[in-house]
């Protein structure tokens, strides 16, 4: 059981709780597996709780930001993805670049692999900038962002790995444009979403970042 009664004194929310999970529970296995939880749960002397939870196990991936600064300009990706299909009829799908961290790699190697994979250039300066989990409720996957600087004179048309049978066409935009893609409702990703915020937060300080770039 873990009982956390003593939450730091920064933090607004009181977190005091104990929990007990136990797992996994294995439903499937796949691609990522999928699994079932039982939680135990109690806050503030109260009766505990318990329930199951399914998660579907995808681990830690990266993203990767993609800049020519020189351009002024955004790359990112279109390609099929099959939840975003089943929701909307969407045949393609606008996303940053991004994979999943492979065994043996850390973030910055799979950040520069997925980079070159995804749209065909290398990653000349690269720099993380935040974590994030895309959806905890369902999925333990988390997110390390990166911004990447890359030289977009030369993009191919499309890319992808093959023997993962991406099919993926890679598109720029200037900056304006591509964070003006929030605003009229064209980005469904969440985390592109939250990358092209990001760069609209802190264009003017990304060129000091980059000095500490990995």
């Amino acid at each position: 059981m873990n009982c956390q009664n003593n939450p730091s004194e920064d933090t607004k929310a009181d977190q005091s709780a104990c929990l007990k999970v136990v797992g996994p529970h294995l439903l499937a296995r796949g691609f990522r597996d999928y699994e079932r939880y039982s939680v135990r749960f109690s806050r503030h002397g109260s009766s505990p709780v318990h329930f199951e939870r399914d998660v579907l196990r995808c681990g830690p991936v990266v993203g990767v930001l993609a800049l020519d600064l020189e351009r002024d300009e955004v790359v990112l990706t279109r390609q099929f993805r099959l939840g975003a299909f089943l929701v909307n009829r969407e045949n393609d799908t606008l996303e940053i670049v991004a994979g999943r961290i492979d065994p043996g790699e850390d973030a910055a190697t799979a950040a520069r692999r997925e980079c070159f994979e995804e749209i065909g250039v290398e990653a000349r300066q690269l720099r993380p900038v935040m974590q994030l989990a895309p959806a905890p409720a369902w999925s333990d996957e988390t997110m390390t962002l990166f911004v990447a600087v890359v030289d977009a004179h030369n993009l191919p048309a499309r890319a992808g790995a093959s023997h993962e049978h991406e099919e993926i066409a890679v598109v720029r935009y200037k900056v304006d444009a591509a964070i003006g893609l929030v605003g009229q409702k064209l980005v469904q990703s969440a985390p592109t979403i939250v990358a092209l915020q990001w760069l609209k937060l802190n264009r003017d300080s990304i060129p000091t970042l980059l000095e500490t770039a990995a």
